[in-house]
């Protein structure tokens, strides 16, 4: 598991469109770190209120903010500037395109404290970025695997080199399914309950097929046969027939693998020439979108047996 340095400089780059957000001063202030993944309203420092100040934190300034500022003295106006620059905030955002005053201009350039502007009403940017940094700030590791979009059904596909992963994904990206990530899916943990797969930026749209290379999917099966991300929800580990000791046959335990401290539903099948891997792939996804619907076959089998031998034994 690993936890990223969020700078200001990586949630500006990664977030300017959506948040629309303009840089005015500090911009020698960028490599500042965002330390909690939420938004403050620095209304009460503004106020001369420092107690409790939540500094950490992406400061966030409305129409309340700036009007207040300006009903100030000027000469205690730059004072609480001053005071508000002095802690190690990462950057102050002011909404609704307010245009902040030479003094605060000036004084965040000095300070080497990034100030942005964005068109967002203020409770639309802070949600916003609230959500944003919480992406950024989740828990997040890789896992050694293809993933694919089986109608609905995030399934990671995992296997020693050469068991048939790729051959397995490609039939399945035939079918009408799409690819997620190639040989490697970086996972996160999202509202510590969900695991999100998806693919590295520089891999995305192409997969390693043994004894061709590297394939462009989208431009080979159309963009369809591309998801960006998905949840996982299932992952199918390849093994040869020879290594799996005892195959379960009728499927009445589910077996389970932990991904970022979530378990995630796993199944194991068998590899031996003939059998149809992506149609195995292919049902198991199937299944487990019907035990996730409150049906589980075995169980309902194991129970139509054990009321008919109740019924036999009262005869």
């Amino acid at each position: 598991m690993q936890h990223d340095t969020i700078t200001v400089e990586r949630f500006y780059t990664e977030h300017e469109s959506e948040l629309k957000l303009k840089l005015l001063a500090g911009a020698a202030g960028l490599k500042r770190v965002i330390r909690e993944p939420t938004v403050n309203r620095p209304g009460l420092i503004l106020a001369g209120f420092t107690r409790y100040f939540a500094w950490k934190r992406v400061q966030a300034l409305g129409n309340a903010d700036a009007y207040f500022l300006k009903s100030l003295p000027e000469k205690q106006r730059i004072q609480r500037y001053q005071e508000l620059l002095s802690y190690k905030v990462p950057c102050l955002v002011f909404s609704r395109n307010l245009r902040p005053d030479q003094h605060l201009l000036r004084a965040a350039e000095a300070a080497d404290v990034p100030l942005f502007q964005t068109p967002l009403i203020t409770m639309k940017f802070i949600n916003l970025a609230t959500l944003a940094l919480e992406m950024m700030f989740a828990p997040r590791a890789t896992e050694m695997g293809s993933m694919v979009d089986i109608l609905g059904v995030g399934v990671i596909i995992r296997g020693e080199s050469g068991i048939g992963k790729s051959e397995s994904v490609l039939a399945l990206i035939e079918r009408g399914y799409s690819l997620v990530a190639d040989d490697v899916t970086k996972v996160t943990l999202v509202d510590g309950r969900e695991i999100i797969g998806t693919s590295s930026e520089v891999t995305r749209n192409h997969m390693e097929v043994r004894g061709i290379g590297i394939i462009n999917v989208a431009a080979m099966f159309g963009v369809k046969c591309i998801r960006k991300e998905m949840r996982v929800d299932l992952v199918v580990s390849l093994k040869a027939w020879n290594e799996v000791a005892d195959v379960d046959r009728l499927g009445m335990e589910q077996e389970t693998v932990k991904i970022l401290g979530v378990e995630i539903p796993h199944i194991t099948l068998p590899v031996r020439p003939g059998r149809d891997l992506a149609r195995l792939i292919e049902v198991a996804a199937f299944h487990t979108k019907l035990k996730a619907s409150g049906h589980n076959p075995a169980k309902e089998l194991n129970d139509r047996l054990i009321a008919r031998m109740a019924s036999s034994a009262k005869l």
